[in-house]
């Protein structure tokens, strides 16, 4: 199977919402979930952070990951985003088929 699931983490709703939908209307992605309220305990600049942030799960195809990781980044205020993508190892045939030709 060629589709995936890609995380990404925002800064907060109003950012997480305009990646979303820039992501579908471009056709990178089939659907975004937004995952509210996650907390996340990072190093950065050498010191240990705690933060709120808001979780993405794109769901998207092999294919796209380079143009959907660059578009992230694009749209992204942190220098160094999270785009961590993994593939789908199986699902729902219909739901899958739905997410390719969802997407271009």
């Amino acid at each position: 199977m060629s589709e995936t699931i890609s995380f990404v983490t925002c800064k907060d709703r109003r950012q997480a919402n305009a990646i979303a939908k820039t992501l579908v209307k471009e056709r990178l992605a089939a659907c975004v979930n937004i995952v509210p309220g996650v907390a996340s305990i990072y190093t950065w600049a050498g010191k240990v952070e705690e933060g709120r942030e808001v979780l993405l799960l794109v769901k998207s195809r092999s294919a796209l990951s380079k143009r959907l990781a660059a578009r992230v980044k694009a749209l992204h205020t942190y220098s160094v985003p999270e785009v961590v993508t993994i593939p789908i190892a199986s699902g729902n045939p219909d739901y899958l088929r739905w997410v390719r030709e969802s997407t271009r």
